[in-house]
């Protein structure tokens, strides 16, 4: 180890040098194209334990350090039920990367054990209004979660195979059952090779999945819809580099009068209502002309 700097500052370097270009620039890239840090804010960085939400943290703490706009932060840690291991390790991550942890107690692993159907996405849903719950309580309007392009890319190509709809997943959006709260995602332009990347190279170790139900579970985890659009993304970029990135690029490209129909704000338009539309706007472009 560099003896001019402890292991807290080098993995801090590490991030302003070695992985400035795949991790810090588009870190900032996100922030600033979505506007996802505003004036006065009071964000709360949830943080599971896992590599992303731990970068993430860390992120944000060096944010906030040279940042012109002022805001306040608090990193908090909900323990759903996690194994004495887990929380040890969750706590000495943080005191490694010299993050100031806050951590709440809840029962869902619990409860999320004797549901049948759906636990983990109850599990999601629970453990979310539980995060707006307490950050609420802190004086927060925002929290930050730790998704990254990958996640960003998987969902949509989830929602196309599984769910039968083209969805995306926002870099930030308002709570509907939290009114005033904001959830933002500034690892939004971050891939998940980077995040691992850095993790190898400062020799950390972080939580992968920490839920007890799924440890008594009998289905593998290689039988999930998520690992395998991810094992399917990962073949493909090796025949086609940009795989990812092209994905995630169409995003922003969405060329809706190609569609059969769209949702936007709650109401669904079907192709003969677009099409009625999109005649009886080009006709108003024509007459116009003709003046």
């Amino acid at each position: 180890m560099n003896k001019r700097f402890s292991e807290k500052e080098l993995i801090e370097r590490s991030i302003n040098k070695k992985f400035r270009k795949t991790i810090w620039n588009p870190f900032i890239e996100s922030v600033k194209k979505y506007s996802l840090i505003e004036k006065n804010d009071r964000i709360a960085v949830c943080i599971s334990g896992g590599k992303d939400s731990s970068l993430l943290a860390l992120l944000m703490k060096m944010l906030h350090r040279f940042s012109e706009i002022p805001f306040s932060l608090e990193f908090i840690v909900m323990d759903p039920g996690y194994i004495p291991e887990n929380r040890k390790k969750i706590l000495d991550n943080a005191e490694k990367l010299g993050i100031e942890i806050k951590i709440f107690d809840s029962d869902i692993f619990n409860f999320v054990s004797t549901v049948k159907k759906s636990p983990c996405y109850l599990c999601a849903r629970m453990r979310r209004g539980y995060l707006y719950e307490y950050a609420r309580s802190l004086g927060c309007n925002k929290i930050a979660l730790g998704h990254h392009l990958d996640d960003v890319v998987e969902t949509t190509v989830m929602a196309m195979f599984y769910g039968s709809q083209l969805q995306g997943m926002p870099p930030k959006l308002q709570s509907t059952n939290h009114p005033g709260m904001e959830l933002i995602r500034p690892l939004y332009r971050v891939e998940e090779s980077a995040i691992c990347a850095w993790r190898d190279y400062n020799g950390l170790l972080f939580l992968q999945c920490a839920c007890r139900f799924t440890e008594k579970s009998s289905i593998n985890e290689t039988l999930s819809k998520r690992s395998e659009i991810k094992k399917l993304l990962a073949e493909l970029k090796t025949k086609n580099p940009l795989i990812i990135q092209n994905i995630y690029n169409a995003l922003h490209n969405v060329c809706l009068d190609t569609f059969c129909g769209y949702k936007h704000y709650g109401h669904k338009y079907e192709f003969n209502e677009i099409y009625r539309k999109k005649s009886k706007t080009t006709k108003n472009i024509k007459g116009d002309h003709k003046i």
